[in-house]
């Protein structure tokens, strides 16, 4: 089976794009590869998060140019439909959170013998989005947004403030699958609240850019490294938490500015898994990368050097432990 986040990218066609594309592949691919190791042959299987998506892919790029003996395989399929339905089962070694591991999910790992071990691999600022036209907003406070988004909340822009349009939202947003789509439920909505489900919801990032782009009265929101790919296409709102507006930056997730929407993201490797020599150099080679500038270059905030290092020694203590 071929690399599937490797080699140049087709004539026209932006690096990031291409990794997405040859993501999109990949979650055809997953039993396939399986298949494939099954058979003897090395390999890396990562499903999970659209958000932590484009760094993970980055990463496996660098990573098989430097190792093309192993093949990596990067999927989007959701955080909660990668540990559901991929993960715990056994078919992928690593999975892609924008969450913590959910109770459920660890029991499920649990009864097909699998210890996930977690590793923070980027902060995330979370980004709220409306067409470029929609130039009645710029700021919205948490209060506004959960009213916006919550079953039952508002229906038309002037719902929400009397001044703007009266006209209908178009919704774009996470699929329920995402840890995306769980995160944004705990921070803007009440207790008691839930999320409403008229709305387009996607795994596919892009689709939101395009949803949101099409539509004057449209809003969507996803993570952060989405909107540096399109900041001409789409706008981003300022969030007010309580002490005035604050845009979604790396600088402010970075200082801690951005609230509540500054979350960690996270990459989880199977303790089966971590017996295999070639994922043991995989997550060497990630959790370094994760202190670089590939994170910001994708529009996240790197971990710190210290976080680095807790994470090699996390690391290296599980490999001991696994191999023993």
């Amino acid at each position: 089976m071929s690399r599937d986040t490797t080699g140049s990218s087709p004539a026209g066609v932006g690096r990031r794009d291409f990794l997405a594309a040859a993501g999109v592949a990949a979650t055809a691919g997953l039993a396939g590869c399986s298949s494939a190791f099954a058979q003897g042959g090395k390999q890396v299987n990562i499903a999970g998060s659209s958000t932590v998506f484009p760094v993970t892919a980055e990463v496996a790029a660098e990573f098989s140019d430097r190792r093309p003996d192993v093949t990596v395989s990067v999927s989007q399929t959701g955080t909660g439909g990668g540990f559901s339905n991929f993960f715990c089962p056994g078919m992928t070694d690593v999975n892609n959170a924008s969450r913590e591991i959910a109770d459920v999910e660890v029991q499920q790992c649990a009864d097909n013998g699998i210890d996930p071990i977690e590793f923070t691999i980027a902060t995330d600022a979370l980004t709220v989005v409306v067409n470029p036209d929609a130039d009645w907003v710029d700021c919205l406070t948490v209060d506004e947004l959960a009213e916006i988004w919550r079953d039952g909340g508002a229906e038309r822009w002037s719902d929400v403030r009397e001044e703007w349009p009266d006209e209908e939202f178009e919704l774009f947003g996470a699929d329920t699958t995402s840890g995306t789509f769980d995160y944004f439920v705990e921070a803007i909505l009440d207790e008691g609240d839930t999320h409403r489900s008229d709305y387009h919801a996607t795994e596919r990032d892009r689709t939101i850019v395009q949803g949101v782009r099409g539509n004057e009265y449209a809003m969507g929101y996803f993570g952060f490294a989405y909107y540096g790919e399109n900041p001409n296409r789409i706008k981003a709102l300022g969030i007010d938490d309580g002490d005035g507006c604050v845009e979604p930056s790396i600088e402010t997730a970075m200082k801690g500015e951005y609230t509540p929407l500054s979350r960690p993201l996270f990459v989880y490797v199977s303790d089966q898994s971590l017996t295999r020599p070639e994922v043991q150099d995989f997550l060497r080679y990630y959790m370094d990368r994760a202190a670089s500038d590939l994170v910001s270059d994708v529009g996240y905030v790197p971990i710190t050097e210290d976080q680095r290092d807790e994470n090699r020694a996390q690391l290296e203590a599980a490999i001991d432990e696994v191999t023993a």
